[in-house]
């Protein structure tokens, strides 16, 4: 009978679950015939070593030993909490990227428009500056290889663009009003990965900055737009947390330091082979006189919930939004002979006031997760009183006020989410991704027109004074969005904002995207309210 490599995998991972606990019988069929000798497993041996020797030496079919630990490893893991996790060596360096900040590549942002991709941005100082690509250049050919009008999806378009720095690549570029190819061969140089989305001044007093995640590379890019916000007068600063699911503890300790007076806790750490480690603000920091206030919701995590933590229980500024994920777990990369990684759970940390924020996972991961879901279900989003806290973990600031442990960082001043202006009609456009692809369009279309446009509030006025919103909806129905009238004044304030928002990305980056798209966001507003307040 033939067996598929499924049939020969299964029985063998199954087996190594019965060294994990599962206990099917204590008699044995011997291990081949003639021989006598019993599959045994000896108590002063490695009982999986032992057992995978076993099987790779004498199990009826031939099978591949790093198949089957690769296979079982995960399971394994998943007897642990849910942040202890395996990585494979194929995908060690892409996930490594996201913390070491860089990676070998070209240097353009790019988009797909139509199955082409489009230059969207040329990182200045970069390989691809240095041959001569510019917004607006239409990448056809990779290496010989046409890849527009074939479908390649994004993650396929970096790997042919990324590599290691030093190699060559040729593309084959599109420029118009020209249709003929021009080839640029270009060396792959270290193309930085930001983590600090955007630092703006709001007002004259306030400025705002978007950290996305905790790399190698975030304090020092944090240093540098603070430099600029107080440049400019800077008194209070937003700093926003949202959607950052953390990184590294020691650039969260780094940030937090630059807001709070010498001796200041910060976070303590403690494991069960790990002594207790307190680590306390050393006073060189430059924003302690500085109003600060951090900005958190349900996908902040970890070293975002560090930072709004410390400020927090310090009673150093002021935390707005919805409850924050809850992750109070420290975990370290342990590297593997074969390439791999293990990043281990080997501590807590705990908050200045002793709290430990970090969620129930006793019951599994699919359900660790789904505790998003089931706060949106409770009605958490959108209502304070629907967050309920453990009465027995409950602990206090510096001043006194109560705080809560055992299920993230609740906000001093909770905003709900804001659903007025989702319709049917906008959800279409979303799941579409209409607005997005007619902001693209228009830019690469006018671009001469809006090239010397360097400002969000000037993009935002010439798109008002076109009237592009009466472009886009034509442009909607055409793509088979169909207009609905009633939903559409509904919504009209959130497209007409996202509209112009993305289009001035598409121009100025994030300098552009931000200011406008915060005429709308109810927690930024807060915030600057708060920040007013301070």
């Amino acid at each position: 009978m033939k067996n598929t490599k499924n049939q020969i995998l299964m029985p063998v991972v199954f087996a190594l679950l019965v060294v994990l606990g599962i206990f099917i019988g204590r008699n044995f069929m011997p291990a081949h015939s003639g021989s006598g000798n019993p599959l045994m497993i000896y108590p002063q041996t490695n009982k999986l070593d032992a057992l995978m020797d076993h099987i790779v030496e004498e199990y009826v079919d031939t099978v591949n030993r790093e198949e089957i630990e690769e296979a079982i490893i995960p399971e394994i893991l998943k007897k642990l909490d849910p942040h202890t996790v395996y990585i494979p060596a194929k995908d060690l360096n892409k996930v490594n990227e996201e913390l070491q900040g860089n990676f070998g590549g070209i240097g353009v942002q790019f988009s797909m428009q139509e199955d082409t991709v489009l230059v969207i941005n040329v990182i200045p100082g970069g390989p691809s500056e240095e041959v001569g690509l510019l917004p607006g250049d239409r990448i056809v050919m990779v290496d010989d290889s046409i890849i527009a009008g074939k479908n390649i999806d994004t993650n396929d378009v970096m790997k042919k663009l990324r590599g290691e720095m030093g190699t060559q690549v040729k593309v084959g570029v599109i420029r118009r009003p020209s249709l003929e190819v021009a080839d640029f061969t270009i060396t792959r140089g270290i193309i930085p990965i930001y983590s600090v989305d955007v630092g703006y001044m709001v007002d004259d007093e306030t400025g705002y900055i978007k950290v996305d995640r905790f790399a190698q590379t975030t304090y020092q890019e944090f240093l540098t737009a603070l430099a600029k916000l107080k440049a400019n007068n800077c008194q209070q600063v937003i700093i926003d947390f949202r959607g950052n699911s953390g990184g590294l503890l020691d650039v969260a300790i780094a940030l937090c330091n630059e807001f709070l007076a010498a001796k200041e806790l910060i976070v303590y750490t403690e494991g069960k082979a790990q002594a207790r480690q307190d680590v306390y603000s050393n006073g060189s920091g430059t924003c302690q006189d500085t109003k600060v206030v951090v900005l958190v919701d349900e996908f902040s995590a970890s070293a975002s919930e560090i930072f709004a933590g410390a400020i927090q229980d310090n009673d150093r500024g002021v935390v707005v939004g919805r409850r924050s994920f809850g992750k109070g777990l420290v975990q370290q990369q342990i590297p593997l002979p074969d390439g791999s990684a293990l990043r281990l759970t080997v501590a807590r940390y705990y908050t200045p006031s002793g709290r430990c924020i970090q969620k129930p996972y006793e019951n599994g991961v699919e359900d660790y997760y789904h505790d998003i879901y089931n706060r949106f279900e409770q009605g958490e989003f959108f209502n304070q009183d629907s967050v309920h806290f453990d009465e027995s973990l409950q602990y206090k600031t510096k001043s006194g006020k109560i705080v809560y442990g055992g299920g993230g960082i609740m906000p001093d001043v909770f905003v709900p989410r804001d659903t007025s202006m989702i319709t049917d009609y906008f959800v279409d456009l979303r799941r579409n991704g209409i607005i997005y692809r007619f902001a693209l369009k228009y830019a690469d279309d006018n671009r001469k027109e809006l090239e010397n446009l360097r400002t969000a509030n000037a993009i935002k006025e010439y798109l008002d004074a076109k009237n592009v919103v009466a472009d886009f909806l034509l442009y909607a129905k055409d793509k088979g969005v169909k207009f609905d009238k009633q939903q559409y004044e509904q919504s009209k304030e959130i497209i007409d904002t996202e509209l112009k928002a993305y289009v001035a990305r598409n121009l100025i980056d994030n300098e552009g995207f931000y200011p406008i798209i915060h005429e709308i966001d109810d927690t930024f507003q807060k915030a600057l309210e708060e920040a007013k307040k301070l």
